[in-house]
């Protein structure tokens, strides 16, 4: 058979990858601990799983759904917004309902990206941003966060030619895998850099809900002209621990949002209902089960940062999100310490390199692992000489 092109250029799924190896150990009778990937353990909160149960009951839910998503979901996500980040969304034409917003990311350079185009993406990164822009016939252009800049990728550096040729900008705060943070100051930046180059702005935002001591991260949606500009991508995933449940949303600039509709009119049917459904649970329900979960993490952040540095590892501890970002010692790879761990400690962890040439140094740990499981993890850590 002849495949086309983009399939021989297409690497291996990452953590695909880490999840072979995982099981390779695992027949060979290892007890593998793993912190490489950031699906939370926690349940999704009893009451969703009730108006889920409800649902699914409901014929008018066993029938194809709308790509477009239910009205009533559109209102209760433009709420969502209202309430959190003070941002007014219609819910006609500014938001548009996503099965995960890992689907939504891979469409969207369908929208902007033709052959010969290129996309600005910030190394290291999700590495869907990259993967959808070669699916669309076009190139990434890696833009390095820098642990001296906080992580935030210096817009005026990128050269004028590649300009010419760039259609969208990748944004992604708080940030995987290096769990960095931006402000207003720096979204109102982009949105300006974007609007003098002609770029769409794509902010992917699912981990603004996992934030500690007392952190609130702001939405792009909230920077002067951002809407101007861009959309931003948030999940349910993460917030609500319903990564099994696939339900997430864009929102922003109408044109963008009519064009990804479009595209996915296309692709696919929609969420199923009875998944909308408890989507609106979620949203217009209790937030409490949120800082709940957050108080966990943040436990588990703290225990893993102390053993970290017991090691000799640079790390501070992530103000957001659901990983920590380590600095493996000088001369020494990321892929041959996470090696390293594997093999003697058998903890899995994520190699920056992974992620990005610039994640080169680095390796990425989850804290989505039940307590009892961490402990175990970090006790091994705790007893290694590296």
């Amino acid at each position: 058979m002849n495949f086309a092109r983009r399939i021989e250029k297409l690497p291996p799924y990452l953590f695909a990858e880490i999840s072979r190896k995982i099981a390779e150990k695992r027949s060979q009778g290892v007890d593998v601990i793993s912190l490489a990937i950031g699906d939370p353990d926690l349940p999704t909160p009893e009451h969703l799983i009730e108006s889920l149960r409800e649902a699914s009951l409901d014929v008018a839910n066993h029938r194809y759904p709308e790509t477009v998503g239910l009205l009533e979901l559109r209102e209760a996500i433009a709420r969502w917004y209202e309430r959190r980040f003070g941002v007014s969304l219609d819910p006609q034409r500014e938001v548009l309902p996503l099965i995960g917003s890992k689907e939504g990311i891979g469409h969207i350079a369908l929208c902007f990206v033709d052959p010969g185009d290129v996309a600005l993406v910030p190394d290291p990164g999700y590495p869907v941003y990259a993967v959808g822009t070669m699916f669309a016939g076009g190139e990434a252009y890696y833009l390095p966060l820098r642990e001296e800049n906080g992580f935030l990728p210096d817009l005026e550096a990128v050269p004028p030619d590649v300009l010419r040729k760039a259609k969208a900008l990748w944004l992604n705060y708080p940030n995987n895998p290096t769990g960095a943070v931006a402000d207003l100051a720096f979204f109102e930046r982009a949105a300006a850099f974007a609007r003098e180059h002609g770029l769409a702005v794509l902010h992917d935002g699912p981990y603004s809900e996992v934030a500690f001591d007392g952190y609130r991260p702001p939405s792009f949606l909230e920077a002067e002209g951002a809407r101007e500009v861009g959309i931003e991508f948030h999940s349910l995933s993460k917030s609500y621990n319903m990564t099994g449940w696939r339900v997430a949303m864009a929102v922003g600039n109408a044109e963008i949002i009519d064009a990804l509709m479009r595209v996915k009119s296309n692709l696919d049917s929609g969420i199923p209902q009875a998944i909308q459904r408890m989507a609106i649970a979620a949203l217009d329900g209790p937030q409490e089960c949120i800082e709940e979960h957050n108080l966990v993490y943040q436990r588990r952040r703290d225990r893993l940062v102390s053993a970290l540095r017991g090691l000799g590892l640079r790390v501070s501890p992530p103000k957001a999100s659901l990983y920590v970002w380590a600095r493996v010692p000088d001369g020494t790879s990321s892929v041959q310490y996470a090696t390293r761990l594997l093999d003697e400690a058998g903890v899995v962890v994520t190699p920056g390199i992974g992620y990005g040439p610039s994640g080169e140094g680095y390796v990425r740990l989850s804290l989505t692992i039940p307590d009892e499981q961490l402990e175990e993890g970090v006790r091994r850590l705790e007893a290694l000489r590296l």
